[in-house]
């Protein structure tokens, strides 16, 4: 009988270690993942990318079994890198781990179907327990970010249009310039402001533009 190991499973190390993959932008957290991940028994880093074109090659050259994701890079962000992924396989394990927690965040990345979704302030123990739970199969969400996902999921969504004069209301344009900008009429404006107010539950535009920036759904420069 041949003692050779299964395809896939090249040798007892590999059986026994969670094979994870670094994406981050910051070398300095990279590094700061490596020490902690590498440190394991059962964990392994078997590669790094900076940047979202480059987690996805590597992620088609390594197949790790958990992935720690950055949601925002330059060029492909995070949310891109989990659909491009998970358009490959999708049974890929990818961990959210950021410093924005913002509801519109936390909705896209899980709605993208990462398994998990943390902050980069989580505890050392939280994330290696969570990167173990999702190698098993489980979904890893805190309940401070639980809690974030059911209101966005319950709440009443802003349409592309909305989102639209949302963004330009923050630059402080005027809602006749937005309906030059947009070729609509300034009535129509008002209307999709009325409606952007009634739901976010505000009442001006400085309440709708914070309250947007802090969902995540738009960013201020």
């Amino acid at each position: 009988m041949s003692n050779s190991p299964k395809r896939g499973q090249d040798s007892p190390e590999r059986e026994q270690k969670i094979r994870v993959l670094l994406v981050d932008d910051h070398q300095v957290v990279r590094e700061g993942l490596l020490a902690i991940v590498d440190y394991q028994d059962d964990m392994k880093v078997v590669g790094e990318a900076d940047n979202g074109e480059q987690a996805v090659r590597l992620w088609q050259e390594l197949r790790p079994d958990v992935t720690l994701l950055d949601l925002r890079m330059p060029g492909m962000d995070g949310v891109s890198v989990i659909a491009a992924v998970r358009a490959i396989d999708p049974q890929a394990r990818i961990v959210i781990l950021t410093t924005y927690d913002g509801d519109e965040d936390v909705y896209r990345g899980m709605r993208a179907g990462a398994s998990a979704y943390l902050l980069k302030d989580t505890r050392r123990d939280e994330l290696l327990r969570c990167i173990r739970g999702v190698h098993a199969g489980e979904t890893c969400v805190p309940p401070a970010i639980a809690a974030k996902l059911a209101l966005q999921i319950r709440g009443e969504r802003l349409t592309p249009r909305e989102l639209q004069i949302l963004k330009l209301m923050a630059e402080g344009v005027s809602n006749r310039t937005i309906g030059q900008k947009l070729f609509i009429s300034e009535g129509t404006v008002k209307s999709h402001v009325k409606s952007i107010f009634e739901k976010l539950d505000v009442l001006s535009r400085t309440e709708a533009v914070a309250l947007a920036a802090k969902r995540g759904l738009i960013r201020l420069s």
